[in-house]
């Protein structure tokens, strides 16, 4: 096969592993009803007027499967990151002891396990298309080297290589949801 070809479909596969690594971040955000430290990671602290993630500036551990802790490494700070968690809409209300913030995560309700389902699957639709729209993209450079002087059969194994890694990735995508899925579902 012609290393034009094997460039395309080599980047295909680092771009569509970054849109598997993207769908798994965005699943670690749902909420599955247990305590888990990355939370908390889209939340940014007003820190000396910097927008800083809490893991930058407190502690964050989970000493329980319900509890969430964050000692911030400065006292000033408690209240900037109680607002900060508060303001994220996270559907967690922080309570602060002025040394640390404590978070109980609520046990979800049936309801709300479907809801987070929902949004899980719709999470892992969004990177099945972000995968297929790359294969999309590689198959119209892999025709363009065609026309550019490349052999058709080289073209066409190029184009089977590249559907049978989107479908390995499109597989992945399916078992982090799959993993997601049960662990909201678990009581």
């Amino acid at each position: 096969m012609d290393d034009r070809l094997k460039i395309l479909i080599e980047e295909a596969k680092d771009t569509m592993s970054k849109a598997v690594d993207h769908v798994e971040s965005e699943l670690t955000k749902i909420r599955a009803g247990k305590a888990n430290p990355q939370m908390l990671d889209s939340v940014h602290v007003d820190y000396y007027g910097t927008p800083t993630p809490i893991a930058q500036v407190a502690n964050v551990n989970t000493p329980d499967a319900r509890t969430i802790v964050v000692q911030p490494w400065e006292k000033n700070l408690i209240a900037a990151i109680e607002k900060a968690i508060t303001d994220a809409n996270l559907g967690l209300n922080p309570q602060n002891d002025g040394i640390v913030i404590r978070l109980s995560i609520p046990p979800l309700t049936e309801e709300r396990r479907k809801d987070l389902v929902k949004r899980v699957k719709a999470e892992g639709e969004a990177g099945k298309v972000a995968i297929r729209n790359i294969r999309k993209d590689v198959n119209e450079k892999i025709k363009k080297q065609q026309k550019e002087g490349v052999a058709e059969d080289d073209a066409k194994t190029a184009e089977a290589e590249v559907q049978k890694v989107t479908d390995s990735y499109i597989v992945k995508v399916d078992k982090h949801i799959e993993v997601k899925e049960k662990d909201i579902m678990t009581v």
